[in-house]
């Protein structure tokens, strides 16, 4: 049995199992929040706009270049992998069909980046952010736009892509301050 079937199964039992009226109303509604990365580039902007939180808002906005970059613009069209509605036709959809391809899953990128960069920016942040993460990773799947593996690695190279924002951005910080101290000393 192929993985795509096993995931499909897994797919078709929650919607066996786990579809409800509550859920169909709010899981909409929480995976919108991804759509884009725009929720996450808002709460980007905001840490920015704050001084006390700048560095933090720049760590998440570094990454979630980063995950745009290498997720969005490098590994989707290069997996190019097929949605699930498309191997089960016969699924009743609750949101507009995404255009893009499946994996990995960038709602679940997206919103893992920022919390991972939330968690080595040393903010305790992540929590929440990390806790809003998965459950729009779960959205994805409830919604059946999404293998379970999409979300999955869509959740691991997030965290990645925070940890290398979180990285990147020190470097970037640390290299100006040494600049700075040299034109000082002038």
């Amino acid at each position: 049995m192929s993985l795509n079937l096993l995931e499909v199964g897994a797919l078709d039992w929650i919607q066996a199992n786990l579809r409800c009226g509550f859920l169909d109303w709010f899981l909409p509604k929480i995976t919108v929040l991804g759509d884009g990365g725009i929720f996450w580039i808002l709460f980007s902007l905001l840490l920015l706009l704050i001084p006390r939180t700048r560095k933090l808002g720049l760590v998440c906005a570094v990454s979630l270049i980063i995950d745009v970059v290498l997720c969005n613009g490098l590994l989707k069209p290069l997996v190019a992998r097929t949605r699930p509605y498309d191997v089960n036709p016969d699924v009743i959809l609750l949101v507009s069909k995404p255009s893009d391809y499946s994996f990995p899953s960038g709602h679940a990128a997206a919103s893992f980046t920022v919390a991972g960069a939330l968690f080595f920016g040393k903010s305790k942040l992540w929590i929440p952010a990390g806790i809003l993460s998965v459950i729009i990773g779960l959205s994805r799947l409830y919604l059946y736009v999404h293998y379970p593996t999409d979300v999955i690695c869509g959740a691991i190279l997030g965290v990645l892509f925070g940890y290398l924002g979180a990285l990147l951005t020190r470097r970037i910080l640390s290299e100006i301050k040494k600049r700075r101290e040299k034109k000082a000393q002038e």
